[in-house]
């Protein structure tokens, strides 16, 4: 469903990440100037409108249901988990985020998949077409609410994409840390 104006708690903001067309990044390019140097935007990578088609709720609901997803709470180190079908997450638990609930009080799907019962679904994933040496992939897939995110927490390398919705990153260089509590929201911190 589309979020209803009334639920939308954040706007998208400015973004000074480079954008650029995969059609004119090589591989090279991306390790020598991206990979471990700086973020950015990479526009057409790949043409993923079939896993889409089946990541519409619709579908999801029709085909995956009854399978079960780990949810975890959203806070800094996602202390708690928490097992249920997807059918019950959808109708119970996923709704858009209040600015008052702590991230350690709110339940959302990122990860923790178990990749033998999403299988087809996660097959027909065309991933971007970059990769680092020596280095193998692994996937996260997930569903969350409007206005829903964890707070701050650090990545390696990786790549994010939003299927359906949006989503806003907060990005800080390496040796900065942002000031946050790890059981407030990045919803509440972006209004604070």
């Amino acid at each position: 469903r589309i979020t209803s104006e009334d639920d939308k708690l954040a706007f998208p903001g400015p973004c000074d990440i480079e954008v650029r067309e995969a059609s004119s990044l090589t591989q090279q390019e991306f390790l020598s100037s991206y990979a471990f140097e700086k973020p950015i935007v990479i526009k057409g990578a790949t043409d993923n409108t079939v896993f889409q088609a089946q990541c519409h709720k619709d579908a999801m609901m029709r085909d995956h249901a009854s399978k079960h997803i780990r949810l975890s709470s959203a806070n800094t180190h996602s202390y708690d988990k928490a097992d249920v079908t997807l059918e019950y997450y959808v109708n119970h638990v996923m709704k858009p985020q209040a600015l008052t609930t702590l991230g350690n009080e709110t339940f959302y799907w990122f990860g923790d998949n178990n990749f033998t019962e999403w299988k087809s679904l996660i097959d027909l994933y065309k991933p971007p077409p970059y990769f680092l040496p020596k280095m193998t992939g692994a996937y996260s897939f997930g569903l969350a609410g409007a206005g829903t995110g964890v707070p701050f927490h650090f990545h390696g390398p990786g790549f994010g994409e939003v299927v359906y919705g949006r989503k806003r990153w907060f990005m800080y260089p390496p040796h900065k840390t942002p000031h946050f509590h790890p059981n407030r929201t990045t919803l509440q911190w972006l209004h604070e």
